[in-house]
Order: C-alpha cells, then structure tokens, then sequence
C-alpha cells in the first residue's frame, strides 16, 4: 500500500487532493489540515518552517512515504528547508502559476490572487523575474478570501462584494488571467465565474499538482500498491466543522481526528 501525506493551513489543499483522488485513485492519503494556526499568510516564514517540519513529521510516524504540501505559503517559507532536512524523502510542493499565466496572456496583463506570505517571498520575485519579463504582474494578497473558503464559500451578496473587491482592480487593468496561487481559492470558483466570465480565465495548479504527484511517485517506486487504499483526515482545528466542510468539498463521508496543535 502506498501512503501519501498531504499537509495544508486548512480546507485549501483539498482542492489538490481531490485531484489526487481523481488521477491516483489507489493511493492512500493522510490529510493534515492546521487550522489552529489558519492563517499562515501572515505569519513569519520560520514560523511557518517550523510547523510543516512539525506536520511532516507527524505524518511520517502516521506511514507516510511521500509528502505533498498544497500550500503556497508553505511552500514558499519550507519546501527547500525540508527537503534539506529529508534528502530521501519524495515531496511535492507547489508554486504560483505564473509562467503558464504569462504564455497564455492575450493583453500582456495577469491577476495573482495570492498570500501576504507567498507574495513576500523569494520564490514568488524569482517567478516573476524568470517567466513574467514584458508582463504586467497585478498581485493581490486576499488573506480574507483565504477565510472566505474556510467558512464554505457561502453565495452571499457579502461573500460576492468581497471578491469583487479583489478581482474588478484586475480585470479593468485589463488582465486576462487570473492565477489562483492559494489552494483556498478554487473554493470560490462560483463566486468568481461571473466576474470575468468573458474577460479573463481562472489558472488553478490543482491538476498540475496531482499529476507530478504521479511523476514523483513513480520515479521513487512508491505509486503501485496492492490492499485498498484508505483516506483519513486530521485537524488542529474543530473536527466535527472540518469534516463537515470536508465532505462538502469532497463530495464524500469525512471523519476528521482532532490533533492537538503541534508544537
């Protein structure tokens, strides 16, 4: 059986995971959702190191054999430190979807609707410098959108005004292309449909993700099990709400375990 863990601030990267689900149907996840610390947008980067080091190596003790971090912010301030830190380790991280944003640009203008945490960070000035040269980049850290997600994405006027609130700036500068560089905000696809609808398009790495996934996996012989795969589901947050939320996501019976947060 193959064990991959999945770790996330919150609700955000089961947009990944469903992908996974979908593409990799025999593996086996563990999914560790940090709510008690939601958001990590604005936290310090050694902060945020601190708790994917913590996460992972909960879920290596839970029989992980990969880990996958669906989360820009995570990424951003602890993908490279982990790695260091398990060199044998398959681990699959991801960043703003930026070049594909900046191929497919018809105007020249691209939206990124982001973290504080991941618009900060070196990774993110290092995407821009190397894919976005003759591009004009509008980045648009959201953490409340970021919350938005984690309350179910309700179709309220409120939840509507305050996507428009971000998005509208974008779209009359023109751009065409609105990156999605939060897993939270997939979530708010309806919400966000009829903003651009016919001005601009959604770039959301969740199938990207799922399939290096696959690539990683296979490359390091971890893909091919044998038994039935199982999922399950921790939070440092409530679990009775997570897995409510979860399985609204999911289309699917969540039981979350509550985990006390780690240190």
């Amino acid at each position: 059986m193959t064990v991959i863990g999945v770790l996330d601030s919150g609700v955000g990267g089961l947009s990944v995971l469903r992908e996974i689900h979908a593409q990799h149907p025999q593996l086996s996840t563990l999914y560790f959702a940090d709510q008690a610390h939601l958001p990590y947008g604005p936290r310090e980067p050694a902060q945020v190191r601190g708790f994917v080091k913590q996460i992972t190596r909960f879920l290596l003790d839970r029989g992980a054999q990969g880990i996958v971090i669906p989360c820009h912010t995570a990424c951003a301030a602890g993908l490279h430190s982990l790695r260091d830190l398990h060199p044998d380790l398959p681990i699959v991280g991801l960043e703003p979807a930026v070049k594909p944003a900046a191929i497919a640009t018809q105007t020249g203008v691209i939206g990124v609707l982001t973290t504080e945490a991941t618009a900060k960070s070196s990774m993110y000035a290092s995407l821009i410098e190397r894919f976005a040269q003759g591009v004009q980049v509008m980045t648009t850290p959201a953490p409340e959108l970021v919350l938005l997600a984690e309350a179910g994405a309700p179709d309220t006027d409120a939840s509507r005004a305050r996507v428009a609130a971000h998005i509208e700036p974008m779209l009359a500068a023109g751009a065409d292309q609105i990156v999605l560089a939060c897993t939270h905000f997939p979530f708010l696809t309806p919400l966000l449909r009829p903003l651009i609808a016919g001005r601009a398009v959604l770039v959301d790495p969740s199938s990207a993700v799922a399939r290096q996934v696959g690539r990683v996996m296979l490359r390091s012989s971890q893909l091919p099990g044998g038994s039935a795969p199982f999922r399950q589901y921790y939070t440092t947050g409530d679990a009775e709400r997570f897995s409510a939320l979860a399985a609204h996501w999911m289309g699917d019976t969540v039981r979350a375990e509550h985990i006390p947060p780690l240190p």
